[in-house]
């Protein structure tokens, strides 16, 4: 069976990342999120000073980071590594929600990051989330989808992740960092945050998990008997 690339992109907290893991376990996939390694790329930042405004600094750091994803078998799901830690954890904290965006925009880290999950995904048969995928990184995945969903909701689900980690914040506050992380995502130079012509639209605001899973996996499912099929005939 030849396998695809399945490209989801969209706004923080539409549901991105947990439907991306769900639809590469149901096809046995490798799924890879893109959002964590620029978050741990964020973390190491912040952790070692690095001035965002500082090319050579920036470009200095980058050559000191590795990023990979290990299998936990007692989550059931992979967690981030940065240098050989299990980082998890900490880029999930609103410090490195604060900043991820400022840092992602910076166009040395997204050349480096794009780098390596474009190596990641060569074998194809692989699910990655994030906000260029389908338009940057895999231009040529056969199937795309775009994620939304209103604002209020988004700040809801990302406010009670950080409640299941022990950390609380004013929805209004969760808000405020969406609306800036939106405008810095869609309006930066490198790779912004667009809907691809022939990605699917799909607002997740009213919809649960397993019916985002199952739209995505629809769309999969198809794509690859018609890829099959092809294949096929052709031989």
């Amino acid at each position: 069976m030849k396998k695809i690339i399945i490209a989801i992109d969209g706004y923080s907290a539409c549901g991105k990342s947990t439907t991306a893991k769900k639809v590469a376990a149901a096809l046995n996939y490798r799924y890879i999120d893109s959002g964590a390694m620029y978050r741990a790329v964020t973390l190491y930042f912040l952790d070692h000073f690095v001035e965002l405004t500082n090319p050579k600094a920036v470009e200095d750091a980058l050559k000191n980071i590795e990023i990979d994803f290990r299998y936990n078998e007692k989550k059931g799901k992979s967690d981030t590594y940065l240098n050989g830690l299990n980082v998890e954890d900490e880029i999930r904290s609103m410090r490195v929600s604060q900043m991820v965006s400022q840092v992602s925009a910076l166009p040395a880290v997204r050349r480096a990051m794009v780098a390596q999950q474009q190596r990641m995904g060569k074998q194809r048969g692989i699910v990655m989330d994030g906000r260029d995928i389908g338009t940057t990184v895999f231009p040529d995945a056969e199937v795309k989808v775009f994620m939304t969903a209103d604002i209020t909701i988004r700040a809801y689900r990302r406010q009670q992740e950080l409640l299941e980690k022990g950390e609380m914040l004013d929805l209004d506050k969760i808000i405020e960092n969406l609306k800036s992380r939106d405008y810095i995502d869609t309006h930066r130079a490198e790779s912004p945050l667009v809907q691809a012509p022939d990605a699917h639209y799909l607002d997740t605001s009213f919809l649960t998990i397993d019916e985002q899973v199952e739209y995505v996996l629809q769309l999969a499912t198809s794509k690859i008997i018609e890829k099959n099929k092809t294949t096929i005939t052709t031989c």
